[in-house]
């Protein structure tokens, strides 16, 4: 099968728009004219159960590649997640229980078919040739091969080791021999091009010299940009509130992308979507991020969906109404201290975080800010209002 004809050069400034780092430029362009589908893979740990946009930057890039005719060889770390990448780590990540494990590949098989094409995908997962590492038939890794080829001087010059012996935190020998662990799964699948995020650049690195070790022609490396949260500043995280996950609802995800820093939205637009930025800078910065939440929404949840979320976005943003449809709390007793009722109502996650959106005047109850320690009671239905997009209809007791 050979890939469709195209413009490589045109191919070329598609692949390399929003790349961080290449290796090389030289070495793509030559893959690209062999006029043979690429095997593009990328390996991903089933850490958390959910995916967010941070994640599609990546998994945007394979879905080029795909329209461009090349098959995605998809690794789920079976073997490595149960490790860790220590990427970026100041300390060990806590150990996941195989459960924890076959829920996550579960929900991350659901989610990057949102992005990617099935019909272009293959599935692996590298406990098919990591749990035999070991075995004395695989001449290429035996463990004294290993040790003899990869010195410990080359595994410690990682930075976020050299950051951790600095500061007294354990290394694990595991952790220590996890970039191998990763670069073995480009020999296992022949990858043509392995993608990955900038604070993957030794592990990817490493993949191309044990490619080599192994007699293949070494993979071209690929680096995304971290994309950072809805806050500007850390990378895009559910541990740190500022993500947007690829299924939330479509009134959520349209408000989230609303709330995008406008210096950040470019950014956004470069990595997430195919739109020419400096035509986008030339919108009124509200209609350029709209088009921003319109497209990513119309993407997880379709056309109609992102028109009704422009529209609840409209009418509770600028028109400053309630949504037509919202969940009732009923309270149990007459009245009940503002902040624990809005953990109550699962308006916030925790009496501290609700606290300070009372401090913050986050919270208004039929259009009044409620205060820090006030008591709260209905003697019919009214409207509690948590931040800017949640919403709960109190009801009296019984």
């Amino acid at each position: 099968m050979k890939v469709p004809s195209t413009n490589n050069i045109e191919s070329l400034h598609r692949l390399l728009r929003g790349v961080a780092k290449v290796v090389s430029e030289e070495e793509l362009a030559k893959k690209l004219a062999l006029g043979r589908p690429l095997r593009i893979k990328l390996g991903v740990d089933p850490t958390a159960p959910d995916i967010h946009l941070g994640h599609t930057v990546v998994l945007s890039k394979l879905r080029l590649f795909q329209d461009l005719g090349h098959t995605v060889v998809f690794i789920i770390g079976d073997f490595t997640a149960s490790i860790g990448d220590p990427s970026g780590r100041d300390s060990t990540r806590p150990p996941l229980t195989e459960a924890d494990i076959a829920k996550n590949i579960r929900t991350y098989e659901e989610q990057v078919f949102k992005v990617l094409d099935r019909s272009k995908t293959e599935v692996r997962r590298n406990g098919e040739w990591l749990y035999g590492l070991f075995d004395k038939k695989n001449d290429f890794f035996l463990p004294r091969t290993l040790m003899r080829t990869h010195t410990v001087q080359q595994l410690m010059e990682r930075d976020d080791f050299t950051e951790r012996r600095k500061s007294g935190q354990p290394i694990t020998l595991l952790e220590l021999f996890y970039p191998l662990f990763q670069g073995y799964d480009s020999v296992a699948v022949k990858a043509d091009v392995e993608l990955g995020g900038q604070d993957q650049l030794f592990n990817l690195l490493m993949g191309r010299q044990m490619q080599r070790e192994a007699g293949q022609e070494s993979q071209v490396v690929m680096m995304l940009p971290l994309l950072e949260g809805l806050d500007g500043v850390r990378k895009m995280s559910k541990s740190y509130g500022n993500h947007v996950g690829v299924q939330d609802p479509p009134d959520e995800m349209f408000g989230k992308l609303m709330s995008v820093p406008d210096e950040l939205m470019w950014k956004y637009f470069e990595l997430l979507t195919d739109e020419d930025v400096a035509k986008m800078k030339a919108l009124h910065p509200k209609e350029a991020k709209q088009r921003l939440a319109g497209l990513i929404t119309s993407r997880f949840h379709g056309v109609p969906a992102a028109g009704a979320a422009l529209e609840h976005f409209e009418r509770i943003f600028s028109r400053k109404e309630n949504p037509d449809e919202m969940e009732s709390f009923q309270l149990a007793v007459r009245e009940m201290d503002a902040a624990e009722l809005i953990v109550a109502a699962h308006l916030a996650a925790s009496k501290n975080e609700a606290r300070r959106l009372l401090e913050q005047g986050g919270v208004q109850l039929e259009g009044r800010r409620v205060e820090v320690g006030e008591k709260l009671s209905v003697s019919e239905p009214a409207v509690l209002k948590v931040g800017k997009r949640k919403f709960k209809r109190l009801l009296p007791p019984d």
